[in-house]
């Protein structure tokens, strides 16, 4: 039996709840760890959402997706970041055309394209976490 709407709004507000308590808790790495976690997780939505034809999820799951990227892109210091930054910021440009070429053309590849690269990128965030 499908959940009913009741029930499906409270598990997102104790999902909402509990990533905002861990955000608060969470280091500066740890922030944009599960940021681009959000980004996956969002494509992966997408994704599905393309799949079943579902329209309204495929175009909520994109439009937060990008807008994760996009304040990743904004918190990008260049002046300290120098080269690395310059190129995390091509790559989140790149990222966020391909979404939005995704969205258009329902492009579960495109959307697995960037999920790859997100993934890459995490994968040398998490290596680089700093000593507790």
């Amino acid at each position: 039996m499908a959940p009913s709407y009741a029930s499906a709004a409270r598990m997102r507000y104790y999902s909402d709840t509990a990533s905002a308590a861990m955000a608060d808790e969470a280091s500066p790495h740890r922030l944009i760890s599960m940021l681009y976690d959000g980004v996956l997780e969002r494509l992966a939505t997408a994704r599905s959402a393309i799949g079943r034809a579902d329209v309204t999820t495929k175009l909520r799951s994109i439009n937060s997706a990008m807008q994760i990227v996009e304040h990743l892109r904004v918190v990008l210091d260049h002046k300290a970041g120098g080269l690395l930054a310059e190129r995390l910021d091509a790559l989140y440009e790149y990222a966020l055309r391909r979404m939005t070429q995704a969205n258009a053309a329902n492009d579960a590849d495109a959307l697995a394209e960037v999920s790859g690269l997100i993934m890459t990128v995490k994968s040398g965030w998490d290596q680089i976490a700093p000593a507790r």
